[in-house]
């Protein structure tokens, strides 16, 4: 294929998601499904291969749609996150005890990610001192001002979506799909891209690169969905 010529990072998404291993920890790009990796997420609800997964990422998409298939097919074993009320099926399984739910602030949870791949141990903050999420955290004070403790968050692997990547594998974003896929690309043992298109390299403004190509180790092409009206609809297959 013209679009992968040149390009030794390439991997068909089969071939990707066989370095998962049960039990991983994996970090998943999106808001809501905005920025989600797609492709990916469907072709490991097609395996059998790696479950009891920790999922790190914002939510877990809506019912039925990104990682709300990776809950269905029961690869999940805990959703670490900020906001799952927004796919009925996490709320049923939390409440049946088939998912382990991990609240973390929206904002505490990228600065975790960012502190984690930055080297960072981890930080205090003030957000969420006086509340359950507080429990069993270390607490300071500084200033007259009750802060905890909050560990720097790390992954064996990152599944991102990016809108290009260049054949040496840097990639850019669109908008706000960007979200948390360029944290999650400096957190992770390994970094897997989703990309809607490859472009050759010399075609981007330096400027333009938000994830250097050091991070990205595999990359992937979305060839299961299209984006209509401002959203990625799956392709009759």
């Amino acid at each position: 294929m013209k679009q992968t010529l040149g390009c030794e990072k390439v991997k068909s998404a089969e071939d990707a998601i066989k370095w998962l291993k049960n039990g991983d920890r994996v970090l998943v790009g999106g808001f809501g499904i905005c920025g989600t990796p797609f492709t990916l997420i469907d072709t490991i609800t097609e395996s059998d291969h790696a479950r009891d997964l920790t999922i790190i990422s914002n939510n877990l998409g809506e019912a039925g749609k990104g990682l709300g298939k990776l809950l269905i097919s029961k690869h999940i074993k805990k959703a670490v996150g900020s906001y799952f009320t927004s796919n009925r099926d996490a709320v049923k399984a939390w409440k049946s005890g088939e998912l382990e739910i991990e609240l973390i602030p929206q904002g505490t949870l990228a600065e975790a990610i960012r502190a984690g791949g930055a080297g960072i141990a981890g930080f205090y903050t003030k957000t969420a001192v006086g509340t359950k999420l507080a429990e069993d955290k270390e607490e300071r004070e500084f200033d007259g001002e009750r802060y905890i403790f909050i560990r720097g968050i790390k992954a064996d692997v990152a599944l991102i979506k990016a809108a290009k990547a260049d054949t040496m594998g840097n990639l850019i974003y669109s908008k706000t799909a960007r979200n948390f896929n360029p944290m999650m690309a400096t957190a992770a043992d390994l970094v897997i891209a989703e990309v809607d298109e490859i472009v050759e390299t010399g075609t981007f403004d330096a400027e333009q690169i938000v994830t250097p190509h050091s991070y990205v180790d595999i990359i992937v092409i979305n060839d299961r969905y299209e984006k209509i009206g401002g959203e990625f609809l799956e392709r009759n297959r």
